[in-house]
C-alpha cells in the first residue's frame, strides 16, 4: 500500500502540472503515454521492442494521437487516418516476410491495440483543448468512480461481477463506484458547470461512470487472455500504463460521442 502511495503520489505531481497547462506539453505526454501502452501490448504478445512491428504500431499510434496540425506538411489526401491504414497494410506485409514469426493474431492484436490506444489518447488531448474543466471533470468521474468501486467492493462485496475475466469485482462495488463517480462529477458540475443542461450532464456522468467500469473489464480481459497480471510495471504498485489510463481510453470516446469534446 505504502508503494502504490508514494507511486501515485509522484505520478500526480508530474501529471497534475502537464494537464494545467497544456498546449505542446499535453500532446508529447499524450503521445508518450500512449507510445507506452501500446509497448506493453507488444510486451504481452512477446514481440520484440525493437522490430519492424513495433515500428509500424509506434508509428500508428504517433498518428493517431498527434494534433493535425503536425502533418500539415504532407499531401492533402494523406491524414492522419490513412497514415494508420497504411500501418495496417504494413502489418499484413509484414506476416509475408516474417516466416511465420509474426501471425495474423500479431497483426490484428496490434491494430486493435493501436487503434484503441491511438484514438483513446487523440481524446485525451482533444479533452484538454475544451477547457482544463472538462478534462478534470471526466478525470474526477473516472477516478472517484475506481476509489468507490475498490471501497464498496472491499467492505460491502459479495456477488462477483465478472468472475471469469476479473474475480475481484463485485455488483455492490460496481453500484457503490457508479454513485460515487456521479455524485463527485455532479457536485464537479455545480462549481464548473459547462454550457449543457445540468440534468443532462447528471445523466451523462453516470454514462460516463458506468463506461469506465467497462473499460476496466476490457483491459482485465485482455490481461486474463494473456495470462498476465499486469500490462507493465512502468508504475510500481500500480501496474503499467494501460492499467492505470484503461477506463480512459473508453470514456473519452463516450464523451466525444455526446458532443462534450
Amino acid at each position: 500500500m505504502k508503494q502504490r502511495v508514494t507511486t501515485a503520489v509522484i505520478a500526480l505531481i508530474i501529471f497534475i502540472p502537464v494537464i494545467v497547462y497544456g498546449k505542446w506539453l499535453i500532446d508529447i505526454a499524450g503521445i508518450v503515454l500512449g507510445l507506452i501502452a501500446v509497448n506493453e501490448v507488444l510486451m504481452m504478445k512477446k514481440l520484440l521492442l525493437v522490430s519492424p512491428e513495433a515500428i509500424i504500431a509506434d508509428i500508428g499510434v504517433i498518428a493517431l494521437i498527434a494534433p493535425a496540425s503536425w502533418f500539415g506538411w504532407l499531401p492533402p489526401q494523406i491524414d492522419q487516418t490513412f497514415i494508420f491504414f497504411l500501418c495496417i497494410i504494413g502489418f499484413l506485409i509484414r506476416t509475408v516476410f516474417s516466416r511465420n514469426r509474426f501471425s495474423f493474431d500479431d497483426a490484428g492484436a496490434l491494430t486493435l491495440a493501436v487503434a484503441y490506444i491511438g484514438f483513446g489518447f487523440n481524446y485525451f488531448i482533444a479533452a484538454r483543448s475544451v477547457g482544463l474543466s472538462m478534462l478534470l471533470y471526466i478525470l474526477f468521474v473516472i477516478w472517484s468512480t475506481d476509489s468507490g468501486a475498490y471501497i464498496f467492493g472491499k467492505r460491502f462485496g459479495k456477488h462477483k461481477l465478472a468472475p471469469a475475466i476479473s474475480p475481484n469485482k463485485t455488483w455492490e462495488g460496481s453500484i457503490g463506484g457508479t454513485i460515487l463517480g456521479t455524485v463527485v462529477g455532479t457536485v464537479f458540475l455545480a462549481f464548473f458547470p459547462t454550457q449543457y443542461n445540468f440534468l443532462l450532464m447528471i445523466l451523462l456522468t453516470l454514462i460516463l461512470s458506468i463506461t469506465g467500469q467497462f473499460g476496466d473489464l476490457i483491459e482485465s480481459a485482455l490481461k486474463r487472455y494473456f495470462s498476465v497480471k499486469d500490462s507493465g510495471n512502468i508504475l510500481p504498485g500500480h501496474g503499467g500504463i494501460f492499467d492505470r489510463f484503461d477506463s480512459m481510453l473508453l470514456v473519452l470516446p463516450i464523451a466525444h460521442l455526446f458532443g462534450l469534446i
